[in-house]
């Protein structure tokens, strides 16, 4: 369990445009190709993206309003670990006795549905992992705060807090030359070579 908060990873200043090897580590973590894929969110300390920034709108047109997707199996373990242990049904209480702590959370629902309005509006869908007045997903709380910075979240900070180090084993996936040259080649709307095949995409 992390001791502080200055032992929870930081996001970087702006989300970055995924690599060639972010995009196999993704599709490595997920164990599926990622769909919808903006940037890279946030990077755990192992140098492997976590979080990823997805469009609201799929390629085939679905709406998607998990704006920040959790891609560390390691991390999600762990998180769902707490929701089988009722942090969620916990939390949820707490929002309907303490106005302090519900005025953050709708004031961090309001942060999600504006950094995704950015990109592209989604009329009448929420926000995402119960926000502004349950709490659903962890995995989305947590999220939001690792891509954005604490002080946002309060659950998806709070979420981190009672997190083991997740990166302290070192990377939960090592890609292959191989495989960043395949997604090189993909993104390049090319074959990596005369044995490549087409992946179908699933869903992000």
């Amino acid at each position: 369990m992390n001791s502080s908060e200055d032992s929870i990873p930081t996001p970087p200043p702006v989300p970055t445009p995924p690599s060639a090897a972010d995009i196999a580590a993704v599709r490595d973590q997920l164990g599926r190709p990622p769909r919808g894929l903006r940037s890279v969110a946030h990077r755990c300390p192992c140098g492997n993206p976590d979080v990823v920034e997805t469009q609201p709108r799929l390629e085939d047109g679905t709406p998607f309003p998990t704006l920040y997707y959790l891609t560390c199996p390691r991390a999600a373990s762990a998180i769902g670990t707490l929701e089988a242990d009722g942090v969620m049904k916990r939390m949820t209480a707490r929002l309907a006795e303490d106005e302090e702590l519900a005025a953050a959370y709708r004031a961090a629902h309001e942060d999600y549905i504006a950094r995704r309005d950015a990109i592209e509006v989604l009329q009448g869908f929420p926000s995402a992992g119960g926000m502004p007045d349950r709490v659903k997903c962890l995995h989305v709380l947590a999220g939001h705060s690792l891509a954005v910075g604490p002080g946002v979240n309060p659950l998806g900070d709070e979420t981190l807090g009672l997190l083991p180090d997740w990166w302290a084993k070192g990377p939960c996936v090592t890609v292959t030359p191989e495989e960043v040259a395949e997604e090189a080649g993909a993104a390049a709307g090319a074959p990596a070579g005369p044995t490549s095949d087409a992946t179908p995409e699933e869903t992000a």
